[in-house]
């Protein structure tokens, strides 16, 4: 479990870092406020980059935390700039990284109990890393490149998929 869960969140999360650097790099180069991308959204229902960078943050740490059986860290949902969710991701890194692989194996049993939509969901560990952890963590990610990609900063599936 502790193989198919924090490296995976942990590598993502890089590349996730490594694609807001060429981001603001590329908002530098051809002078546009970056602003414009961290409020930058794919349609006017969806949230913008910034709050799509913190929810896959927030996935990560909740997931792992969830699976060790630790308390999930809070993180304050301020970030408005390429520094400030850098400095998130870094963040939520430091937590993966803390926890050690005897915390998280044989967590595939244990309970993991969501309130979603006023319902509490029961999930054991191995459905909610595969089938609820997972999902949610990669379709933020996502989301995140496609707003940049969609803007115009020059990523491609490489930087997506990074070194795994």
């Amino acid at each position: 479990m502790y193989q198919a869960s924090a490296p995976r969140f942990a590598n993502t999360l890089r590349n996730l870092s490594a694609i807001l650097d060429k981001a603001q790099a590329h908002a530098e180069a051809k002078k546009i406020e970056p602003v414009v991308f961290t409020q930058s959204r794919l349609a006017p229902d969806m949230f913008p980059l910034s709050r799509q960078v913190q929810i896959a943050c927030d996935s990560a740490k909740g997931a792992l935390a969830r699976l060790a059986g630790v308390e999930i860290p809070k993180h304050e949902d301020t970030e408005q700039t390429f520094a400030e969710l850098k400095a998130r991701i870094a963040k939520t890194l430091d937590f993966v990284e803390s926890l050690k692989a005897a915390q998280i194996e044989g967590s595939e049993d244990r309970e993991v109990v969501l309130k979603l939509r006023g319902q509490d969901v029961k999930f054991n560990g191995l459905q909610y890393l595969l089938g609820f952890a997972y999902p949610n963590f990669y379709f933020h990610v996502t989301t995140a490149y496609n707003i940049l990609r969609h803007n115009g900063v020059e990523i491609g599936k490489r930087d997506y998929i990074g070194n795994p």
